[in-house]
């Protein structure tokens, strides 16, 4: 008062602490980030962490992720795959089986194909030589089971299914010609060689490419690429082997199914 200057401790206590520089944010709340590398799939590392934050944190506090592992909760885990799959299976059977007017030719293609093709591309998903986070052979030409992942597999189901259709549908035209199912699906694989080794070779090298991007965006890329071109070619190597048998195995009998066409004219006349 009166212009006169006054000590700050009557009016103020100052009290010595430790703050933060910076205060961080997510989505407009206070939040702590966690990094961390899990040895295995991230929906594996996600899962553990759910478990463990669920017991351990206190009420009031929630989990929300970012990048890789946001994108794999929002747009779904491992159900919503396995749920995605089914779903591409069965609608690759019901066109199959309208094609082919059979229940049994569509399950030789899928069995005979898609297992295999999945299992190629399994390998370069999971495989990390010699152990993961460890340099090694194969360390650059692994990906996660990842949503760019899961998209591969599923686009892959429609492109090994091709070889299975191409064998299938010749070996029963042969069939019809009079040949036996053993001798027709035998003769199918040869004359089909050229041109699913032909369609493979293209598709591959296709998509060969983005396992080679570099940059921005590259993970998404490479997941895609090593999942198809892994599938791709592993699948059809064995392809060629295993849908033979089974269409031996189940396939029908289509010898002397040959329909003629018969005229009015031919048939028997009846008297009112």
């Amino acid at each position: 008062p009166d212009g006169r200057l006054i000590p700050l401790n009557s009016i103020a206590t100052i009290v010595d602490s430790v703050e933060p520089r910076t205060l961080n944010r997510f989505q407009q709340l206070n939040s702590v980030k966690i990094s961390g590398v899990y040895q295995g799939t991230v929906d594996q590392g996600l899962k553990f962490l759910e478990e463990n934050a669920a017991e351990l944190m206190p009420a009031g506090f929630v989990l929300d992720y970012t990048g890789e592992s946001r994108q794999l909760r929002k747009e779904g885990g491992s159900k919503a795959f396995i749920q995605t799959f089914l779903l591409a299976l069965v609608m690759c059977f019901l066109v199959l089986a309208a094609q082919f007017n059979s229940f049994r030719d569509p399950l030789i293609i899928i069995f005979g194909a898609a297992p295999l093709a999945i299992f190629g591309a399994s390998i370069f998903t999971f495989l990390k030589i010699p152990a993961p986070g460890v340099e090694g052979l194969t360390t650059g030409w692994t990906t996660t089971f990842n949503i760019y992942t899961q998209v591969g597999l599923v686009t892959l189901v429609g492109l090994i299914a091709k070889n299975g259709i191409l064998i299938v549908e010749f070996a029963n035209a042969l069939q019809r010609q009079g040949l036996a199912k053993l001798e027709a699906v035998h003769q199918a694989s040869l004359t089909r060689l050229r041109p699913i080794l032909m369609t493979t070779a293209a598709t591959i090298f296709g998509h060969f490419p983005l396992t080679l991007v570099t940059g921005a965006g590259a993970e998404a890329r490479n997941s895609i690429g090593l999942v198809l071109v892994g599938g791709l070619s592993i699948g059809t190597v064995f392809t060629l082997f295993v849908v033979p048998v089974i269409y031996y195995l189940i396939a029908a009998e289509h010898t002397g199914k040959t329909v003629q066409a018969v005229s009015m004219d031919d048939l028997p006349q009846t008297k009112a």
